[in-house]
């Protein structure tokens, strides 16, 4: 039976995460699912005691939150069981190479097209990255995908209309390309290291003659599927981590001073409300789902459009989950800080621009 650090492929080995870290316990991961469980089983069946107290409003968050992303992890773990089982060729011919404006146009579109939110995406983003993709792919991967998942999609339809959407969701892939294209551009002068996990396409490569021989050579039996599952859970442990910490500061946060309602009072369309958005969004964990109804209030209520498309965008580009779940891949802070940097700019630039009034 394949092991989770079993070597699929002898001439360029997984690096996978629970083959870098052995057998040492994961403090974090378990402290915080013991925390995140116990109040989730607290709200669930001692919630009437619990209420109107700050412990309350604590389980409360970490129990809205729970009930919230748990299928996008399910569907993010899974993905990554699938991804797993693909060889690095494979993605680099449906992706397209890297370095290329063709290559950013796929990544852009597989996080526009795939239906899962920001906690399950990121478990994909730092899986392709770990299959081959390039730095530029996975960051418009993953600042274009978050919050475009078909349940959210339609539910800011309802809240504030498909123009309105449309406009945001072709906004946010302007965004996903462009930085993705100025990350490649740094890879290439040398400013940013390259993916060392990329492979080069042989001049001769077929995908589907190639497909079909792999299928036929493959053998899909229990043990194939428990070890590639065994790898999945394993791989996808070092971001469900940072999810679960994710969860307790949103727990803590609720429970002491953060009301999402407050938003629309208090962060209207001038430059240092935006600047309020734009923090709020980076420190407070909120699924995509939760934060569409947060950022539909901002455009609505508060008349700051820019405010709304910052509050959505802001927690694809700078949430510190992600940040930590790119430095745990990438083992690299300069490649992670790079993804906020290379973003947030054109993020509050488009936002101080939606936030406009137009001319008469």
């Amino acid at each position: 039976m394949p092991s989770c650090c079993s070597r699929s492929e002898p001439e360029q080995p997984d690096q996978s995460p629970c083959c870098a870290s052995g057998r040492k316990i994961d403090w974090l991961f378990w402290a915080c699912l013991v925390v995140v469980a116990a109040a989730y089983l607290a709200q669930l069946f001692f919630h009437h005691s619990l209420d109107g107290s700050r412990l309350g409003a604590f389980t409360l968050g970490a129990f809205e939150m729970t009930n919230r992303m748990w299928w996008g992890i399910l569907f993010g773990v899974v993905a990554v069981g699938l991804l797993g089982m693909i060889p690095r060729e494979f993605i680099t011919a449906i992706l397209g190479p890297g370095g290329r404006f063709s290559g950013i146009l796929r990544a852009c579109g597989a996080g526009l097209l795939l239906d899962l939110c920001n906690h399950g995406i990121l478990m994909v983003g730092m899986k392709l990255y770990e299959r081959g993709a390039s730095l530029g792919q996975v960051f418009a991967f993953l600042i274009a995908s978050p919050w475009n998942s078909l349940s959210t999609t339609l539910i800011l339809i309802a809240l504030i209309g498909l123009p309105w959407t449309l406009i945001i969701i072709a906004l946010s892939a302007v965004i996903g390309i462009t930085t993705g294209l100025i990350a490649e551009f740094l890879v290439r002068t040398g400013a940013l290291a390259p993916n060392p996990h990329q492979k080069n396409l042989p001049p001769d490569f077929q995908f589907w003659p190639n497909a079909r021989h792999r299928y036929r050579a493959a053998t899909f039996n229990l043990a194939f599927f428990r070890g590639h599952a065994r790898r999945a859970l394993a791989e996808s442990r070092m971001i469900v981590r940072w999810i679960l910490l994710g969860v307790i500061l949103v727990a803590v946060l609720r429970a002491t001073f953060v009301d999402p309602s407050a938003f629309a009072r208090w962060f209207g369309p001038t430059v240092s409300g935006l600047a309020l958005t734009f923090l709020a969004a980076t420190v407070i964990e909120v699924c995509s789902e939760g934060s569409s109804p947060v950022a539909a209030d901002l455009l609505t209520r508060a008349e700051a459009p820019g405010n709304g498309f910052a509050f959505l965008m802001a927690g694809a580009a700078t949430d510190y989950t992600e940040v930590l779940a790119l430095r745990e891949t990438t083992r690299s802070w300069k490649l992670t800080l790079a993804l906020p940097l290379l973003a947030s700019p054109q993020i509050l630039i488009v936002a101080w621009l939606l936030n406009q009034p137009l001319p008469l």
